[in-house]
């Protein structure tokens, strides 16, 4: 689900990106995002008041996240979506890795040739196995860490805290610094534009809204890594709406990415088998 709702949201970014508007739109739908969250947290944490740990990974987790949206939308500016698809997706690389490093949790086999897969079939899937380098790409993959370390943030603490609440206040955290800084650099006019303001209620409501709740409520079941490969379907599904919504064409090269990238995700999901158990190592005791 999250990942057939942030496949169709690349529409919205690349009408953002048309405008030549990157911090506004993703402040705005960001911390709309959040405000629509409100009523749905509930009653007995509204009661309550946020854990000095919750705060933490929550400013933390907004960070990572305003990170890794600024890079993604400015990088929009100065590349094709294409390319901004493909590198984006390389989060599905980075994680394991990142596991490896932070917490010595050394990569499943089958999680390399997943990764492999998946990383294959987003190169096919995203560029037609032609690529052109444009000065965003390096912003592309520099967000695309900052992805994966997200992936890596909500798996192993936000987990621990209600879903709706640590969602919606990191998202805040992320819109309020993209916000800030779209204030002093871009034109604050232009989100008067009528497509503009469909980009961003679509975004903060669905993409964000639902999308992004959904994944931090989800990583409390499933492993960063197999988190962010069974999420790096966004690009299919990115593929498929421009050809539904934009009358783009699809070619057999990307039919191929996506079977691929789809072989990936399922062969993730066999190592729990082979091993005869369910991990629940990617959890971690909030603190």
């Amino acid at each position: 689900m999250v990942a057939i709702i942030w496949g169709t949201a690349f529409v919205a970014q690349g009408i953002a990106g048309q405008y030549k508007v990157a911090y506004l739109f993703n402040g705005v739908s960001f911390m709309l995002a959040s405000i629509i969250l409100i009523p749905f947290i509930p009653k007995e944490t509204r009661r309550t008041k946020i854990s000095k740990a919750q705060w933490k990974w929550m400013i933390l987790a907004g960070l990572i996240l305003f990170m890794a949206t600024a890079l993604q939308q400015v990088g929009l500016l100065y590349t094709k979506v294409a390319n901004a698809s493909f590198l984006t997706s390389l989060y599905a690389v980075f994680t394991p890795f990142m596991l490896w490093i932070g917490f010595r949790e050394r990569p499943h086999w089958m999680d390399l040739i997943a990764v492999t897969l998946a990383s294959a079939g987003a190169f096919l899937l995203s560029t037609a196995g032609s690529y052109k380098l444009y000065p965003g790409d390096s912003l592309e993959i520099i967000g695309s860490l900052f992805w994966a370390l997200h992936f890596v943030v909500l798996g192993k603490f936000a987990s621990k805290f209600e879903s709706v609440s640590f969602a919606a206040g990191h998202f805040f955290i992320s819109g309020f610094i993209n916000f800030s800084i779209g204030l002093f650099v871009e034109d604050i006019s232009i989100l008067a534009t009528l497509p503009l303001l469909a980009a961003i209620l679509y975004r903060a409501t669905l993409s964000i809204g639902i999308g992004y709740t959904l994944q931090v409520w989800g990583q409390k079941h499933t492993p960063p890594t197999d988190a962010a490969l069974i999420l790096s379907l966004e690009g299919v599904f990115a593929v498929i709406a421009a050809w539904l919504l934009l009358d783009q064409t699809l070619l057999s090269i990307q039919v191929i990415g996506c079977i691929l990238i789809f072989m990936a995700v399922v062969f993730s999901q066999f190592k729990e088998w082979t091993s005869g158990k369910i991990s629940h190592d990617h959890l971690v005791e909030g603190r």
